[in-house]
């Protein structure tokens, strides 16, 4: 019996990548997406004539691939990993982008940006240069040699941060890998950086490749349902809790399971928590809205916590900063239970597992509870918790501080003047925690902080995937004057693509975060002020303070500045940025000693057990009485 001949196209590894990229998608609830929506690319040697030629291809005649890789350069290969992460987290994780680098420090610079996305569990696609693979011209320009062994590169180093690693050697290999890099991008539970190393030489090679390999696949983004067994173990325990709390993560927002977490809320009266990565799960004037918990929580669900019998965690790894390091839940009878699509994260502080995906598990768990809800006793205190909270809230974010204004002040104008689909972007430093503690989220897409590896310089470039996913949105981006000077490259990129973002620069010469946890911790604020001098005495309050002029470098990259002092004049600089059609800095130097929100919970940080400052010394007693709650949840 004879058989026909399979049909195939001569491509090179690169040319047949993009081809094949540009006809994947995803779906999910019937709703298709190009899975792979463009690709930021920083070329050099090791990718300038392989996926850099092809990219190029593509551009000059895209119906022959299928369709268009639209192509951005950064300037950065950090930069770029944050940008499709954020563009990631702001569909819901159902598109991203590709990004590549050239060999040697091009590619490890994507390690941090990979790392991030992992840990954020959120999917990128990063194709980072390899040494060749005939190994001809060895060692080659920027290759990192290992005595040892000659097939371990630097890019072996991306393999404890990825989701999926594999490396392409011969052409045959690409079809394969290509499928379990997309079947990891396009998993609920095991998502995250997917990095395929590319040696340069087996980018330019070429090959038959089958045409079917081309053609259009959708893949289908499960819902996994909950079991009908999990299901009635869970709501048996919530009906035998009198204190039923629940921390809602990011996993909430990315099943986009806001309405069935409000309709379990409002049928059964627990409150309901959120982490940094689930602000905005529920809206905050939900009666059962109790804010944020753990280390930079605020009081309200941090005293529910306090004495909760069962914590029902929805989409949520559980960080350090949600636990307040494992002493934020002090019931010794206190329980879990974990709805999460990932039975890594569903175990965590021995819970009761309920693997499935958000969505779906509420709306089982709220059918079964019909008829359930929490006592009356319970219910005044939740609502005399939150209207406590309200007025805190709104006190720290009207301070009217002087003679520089507070960053809680900013927060609270901006939080009044963004629409409720706008975008408030934020990562490392003092402001996650009091962004956490005192930002008012009604919708899912308003707050976006990334906080699971808050990684400093990620809002800069972040703002800039962000609004490639939202373009309808205003995205504000709020930047530290430390974090700034970590990446700021991406602005240019920012004014070479013409997006309209707003950046708010806070200027409090030094880190504010780490300046506080230092003296708090009895070193004094070491290291943690900008000032001129490298001793420790050139570093106290009173020392010259190093003038960077952030200002005049924003304006260098292209983009509006407004230079504001007062309150008043950043409300009149938003509304004007705000009409603008053009990406606008906003700068304000504020107080580098806070105020900041009042805080109910703890984070371990270890103090030195052994020191001559007897400000350390003092530190380390107060350490020890903060960690006495400490355990684990074993029950």
């Amino acid at each position: 019996m004879s058989t026909s001949p399979v049909e195939t196209v001569r491509l090179t590894v690169a040319q047949a990548t993009i081809r094949f990229l540009v006809n994947q998608y995803s779906e999910r609830d019937g709703v298709e997406q190009r899975l792979i929506a463009g690709a930021f690319g920083i070329f050099g040697h090791g990718n300038v004539a392989g996926l850099g030629q092809a990219l190029l291809q593509n551009e000059l005649d895209p119906e022959a691939d299928g369709g268009e890789m639209p192509y951005i350069m950064p300037r950065n290969e950090q930069g770029e990993v944050h940008a499709a992460s954020a563009y990631a987290k702001s569909t819901n994780r159902l598109q991203t982008y590709m990004c590549t680098a050239s060999i040697g420090p091009g590619s490890l610079n994507m390690v941090t940006g990979a790392a991030l996305a992992t840990t954020n569990r959120v999917p990128v696609l990063l194709f980072p240069s390899d040494q060749f693979a005939t190994r001809y011209p060895d060692p080659v320009l920027q290759q990192i040699e290992n005595s040892q062994t000659l097939d371990t590169t630097c890019n072996d180093a991306f393999r404890p941060v990825s989701a999926f690693f594999d490396r392409i050697n011969r052409p045959e290999q690409l079809l394969p890998s290509l499928m379990q890099a997309l079947r990891t991008l396009t998993d609920p539970a095991d998502t995250g950086a997917v990095v395929l190393a590319m040696p340069q030489d087996v980018q330019a090679e070429a090959f038959d490749f089958p045409v079917e390999m081309f053609d259009k696949r959708v893949w289908h983004i499960r819902r996994s349902p909950l079991d009908e067994a999990s299901m009635k173990r869970g709501a048996e325990l919530i009906r035998n809790a009198k204190r039923p709390l629940v921390v809602s993560g990011g996993g909430t927002i990315y099943s986009e399971a806001s309405e069935e977490l409000r309709a379990f809320a409002a049928a059964t009266g627990i409150p309901v928590s959120d982490t940094q990565a689930g602000k905005g799960a529920i809206n905050c004037d939900h009666p059962q809205s109790v804010g944020g918990v753990g280390s930079t929580g605020g009081d309200a669900a941090n005293h529910l916590a306090d004495k909760a019998d069962l914590v029902i965690g929805i989409g949520t790894r559980y960080s350090d900063f949600t636990t307040g390091s494992r002493t934020q839940f002090k019931n010794p009878d206190v329980k879990f239970v974990n709805i999460n699509v990932r039975a890594f994260d569903a175990v965590k502080n021995s819970a009761e597992m309920l693997v499935a995906d958000a969505r779906e598990a509420l709306t089982a768990l709220t059918k079964e509870l019909d008829g359930y809800s929490v006592s009356d006793e319970y219910a005044a205190e939740v609502s005399q918790e939150k209207d406590a909270w309200e007025k805190v809230v709104y006190k720290h974010t009207h301070l009217d501080h002087g003679p520089l204004p507070a960053q809680t002040d900013v927060f609270g104008a901006l939080n009044e003047m963004m629409g409720d689909d706008d975008v408030m972007i934020n990562a490392a430093g003092s402001m996650p925690g009091d962004l956490q503690a005192l930002w008012r989220a009604k919708t899912p897409v308003q707050y976006h902080v990334e906080y699971a590896f808050s990684c400093m310089g990620y809002e800069i470039p972040a703002a800039m995937g962000v609004k490639l996913a939202l373009p309808e949105s205003e995205v504000v981006a709020i930047v530290g004057d430390g974090t700034y000077q970590m990446l700021p490259m991406e602005l240019a990129t920012i004014t070479q693509e013409g997006l309209k973002v707003i950046y708010v620069l806070l200027q409090n010469y030094g880190y504010a975060s780490i300046g506080s946890l230092s003296e708090s911790h009895g070193s004094q604020r070491f290291g943690t002020r900008y000032r001129v001098g490298g001793k420790a005495a050139d570093h106290t309050a009173d020392s010259q303070k190093l003038d960077v002029d952030i200002a005049a470098n924003a304006r260098s990259w292209g983009i509006d500045v407004i230079e504001v002092h007062t309150m008043d004049e950043f409300r009149d600089a938003y509304r004007q940025a705000e009409a603008s059609d053009k990406a606008t800095m906003i700068h304000i130097e504020t107080d580098l000693y806070g105020p900041n929100p009042p805080s109910s919970s703890w984070w371990d940080v270890p103090v030195s057990q052994e020191s001559r400052i007897e400000s350390t010394q003092q530190a380390y007693g107060e350490y020890l009485e903060s960690k006495k709650p400490q355990r684990h949840y074993l029950r």
